[in-house]
């Protein structure tokens, strides 16, 4: 019989909560277990398939049971992991120190009243991520950066555009004070004692603040009449062929299980799996700013609850996240989440100009999306279906710049002035997402096809020719990039054939050349992401295998992910392999990148490469008016509307 509990289901709360019993229960209360993060593991592979197996086809389901990991520190500052069969124990992670006893700290307060602030404005700190700069620092420390809240102490005025030039540094458990560390303004690291504030004036985002008039924008309504074309039963969703499982998780944001197209196999897992940014300002300690997005943070904990009409438009439907506080009691975080349908234009039409008739069908979206805010930055994640057998992979970055203090009428080349006296150092978006692929099973090879010219002899007499040339992917490890060979990855089934092209069946991995990781290969920025340092990589499948730069990133020495497991070593071809296409954006900021910066897009497309016998989407509705309902706007000369007439 199947589980009550899929296993792939989100993480429910009486699950956490007796996860996190047995752990403190096989602990003295003296040590002070502070849990950080708890969340459920992925079931072995082996026995998933079985399971799988067994609800497609029938037959006895395996017992899988639900096994949870527990990361928690103790009053020691031992950082634990526990693994948890809901039944047993095993511990580790990082905890945050309170923004209020940064600021309750004398040395803070010391600062602070150097500035001789008016009394609208008050001092507010981000936490960060202290990185690493020192093989010898074990402590687990936060770098807070200090700002300036003006407006009345408006809680929605935008800090980011008064940063302050002192930056205190904590030890993260036990919210030890460590040390003040004073920020260089200037092209060197220079630094200056605190000084009264010349007040500057707040670049503000938000709508009571910002003295914007409002365009006159009419409503744009997404109606759908008789409902969505989806449905949800448990975690599996269905819609338009499509049919996967959609769970929640605490790192990832969500994850994808058991992807299938028209009745076959496409993917056993997709998630993003890591995010990294390291900065480029060469000054101290700017040089330690690298975050890890998903490790030391999580998409899911830092997930935004979405709003009707807001973050998703259309009939939505919601999941709940879960978050686990450091006493263990679970609490629900509602609708990090959504999914809808939306339409995104044609998605293939021909007009016969002989007769003036046209077919044409609508490209139409199924859309999982959450949006993390992790400190300033807003990710948007879309994992979108299309109705042609593709898959999108986006990510839509948006939300605000970290900025540093600039000191009057200066520029350095590593940096944009956006607002007085706020500078905003360049930096990198470096995603790696993980594509458990299973194209018609479970065994599939990684290739590449660059497009070559070819030899100019007698089957190429006029010189016009060109072909593919295809190179396997044989052991773990990466790929080059190649975009003047029009260089092409594909993830594909040696062992079925696709009856009209004679070749293997498989997905195309689309995506744009992009520049990596630019730091010396030596420094931590690189050696503690060595996803980072080229387009895509194939590994040969592990169990727990799952974020490309490691379990723990917090203040992370090396690369204990791909820098491991790309091992050169590992048979990856006709295997159960791992496909890990790295996602990277330069960010050179912009004036108009501030105060709140539109969102910027990129994506990995997924799309069916001689996988269909024909173009999938040939039984699809025709597009007419009947079923869409446009209408013509009342705007401009009556005559136009002669040429806006269709039949269809």
């Amino acid at each position: 019989m199947p589980a009550a509990v899929h296993p792939f289901d989100s993480a429910r709360d009486y699950e956490i909560r007796l996860a996190t019993k047995l752990v403190k229960d096989a602990h003295q209360a003296s040590d002070n277990v502070h849990f950080v993060q708890v969340d459920r593991c992925d079931p072995p592979k082996k026995d998933m398939i079985r399971y799988l197996e067994a609800e497609r086809h029938g037959g006895d389901f395996p017992r899988i049971p639900r096994v949870f990991y527990c990361y928690y520190y103790t009053n020691t500052l031992t950082f634990n992991k526990a693994l948890v069969n809901v039944t047993a124990g095993h511990i580790i992670t990082k905890t945050p120190c309170s923004r209020a006893h940064c600021l309750a700290h004398p040395a803070v307060i010391a600062e602070a009243e150097k500035l001789n602030l008016p009394k609208d404005c008050k001092v507010i700190t981000d936490p960060w991520i202290y990185a690493t700069d020192d093989p010898k620092e074990k402590r687990p420390l936060l770098q807070f950066f200090m700002y300036i809240q003006a407006n009345n102490g408006h809680t929605e005025s935008n800090h980011y555009s008064l940063p302050l030039k002192f930056s205190p540094v904590f030890e993260a458990y036990t919210k030890k004070f460590v040390r003040m560390d004073f920020l260089p303004s200037g092209y060197d690291g220079t630094v200056t004692p605190t000084q009264a504030w010349k007040r500057s004036k707040p670049a503000e985002y938000h709508p009571d603040l910002n003295g914007e008039s409002l365009r006159d924008v009419k409503p744009l309504l997404v109606n759908q009449p008789e409902g969505p074309s989806f449905t949800m039963e448990g975690s599996k969703v269905k819609w338009l062929s499509w049919e996967f499982r959609v769970a929640t998780t605490a790192r990832e944001g969500f994850v994808l299980y058991d992807g299938w197209f028209k009745g076959r196999q496409v993917f056993y897992r997709i998630s993003l799996s890591e995010m990294t940014v390291p900065y480029a300002d060469p000054r101290a300690p700017y040089h330690r700013k690298q975050a890890f997005d998903l490790g030391d943070a999580g998409f899911g904990v830092t997930g935004n609850s979405l709003k009707l009409g807001c973050d998703c438009l259309g009939v939505i439907k919601y999941l709940d996240g879960m978050f686990t506080g450091g006493n263990g009691e679970p609490s629900v975080m509602p609708s990090t989440v959504c999914m809808h349908e939306q339409d995104d234009g044609i998605l293939y039409k021909h007009m016969n100009y002989r007769t003036q008739n046209s077919v044409v069908a609508r490209r139409r979206e199924f859309v999982v999306q959450t949006i993390a805010t992790v400190a300033n930055y807003e990710y948007a994640l879309n994992f979108k279906f299309v109705n042609d057998g593709s898959i999108d992979l986006e990510v839509r970055a948006t939300g605000i710049l970290s900025t540093m203090p600039i000191d009057d009428n200066m520029t350095v080349p590593w940096g944009t002035v956006v607002a007085e006296n706020c500078m905003a150092a360049y930096h990198q978006h470096i995603l790696s997402f993980r594509i458990d692929p299973a194209v018609d099973g479970h065994k599939n090879s990684v290739c590449y096809d660059d497009v070559v010219k070819m030899p100019r002899d007698k089957n190429n007499q006029y010189g016009n020719g060109f072909i593919t040339e295809r190179t396997f992917v044989e052991k773990a490890g990466s790929v080059k990039q190649s975009p003047f060979t029009n260089r092409a990855y594909k993830i594909i089934n040696e062992n079925v054939k696709n009856p009209i092209s004679m070749s293997n069946v498989g997905y195309k991995v689309e995506m744009p050349a992009r520049q990596m990781i630019i730091s010396d290969p030596d420094t931590y920025n690189v050696t503690r992401a060595k996803f980072a340092t080229e387009q895509l990589w194939v590994t040969k499948y592990g169990d727990n295998q799952l974020f490309a730069a490691g379990e723990f990133t917090n203040q992370s020495q090396t690369d204990t992910g791909l820098g491991v497991w790309a091992n050169g070593t590992d048979d990856v071809r006709n295997e159960d392999c791992v496909v890990w296409p790295t996602l990277s954006f330069t960010h050179i900021p912009r004036v108009e990148d501030f105060p709140v910066m539109p969102v910027e897009k990129h994506s990995i497309h997924l799309v069916p490469f001689n996988f269909f016998d024909k173009n999938p989407g040939m039984d699809l509705p025709q597009a007419n008016n009947n079923f869409n309902k446009s209408t013509l706007a009342n705007v401009g000369l009556d005559e136009n509307k002669a040429c806006c007439k269709s039949t269809l």
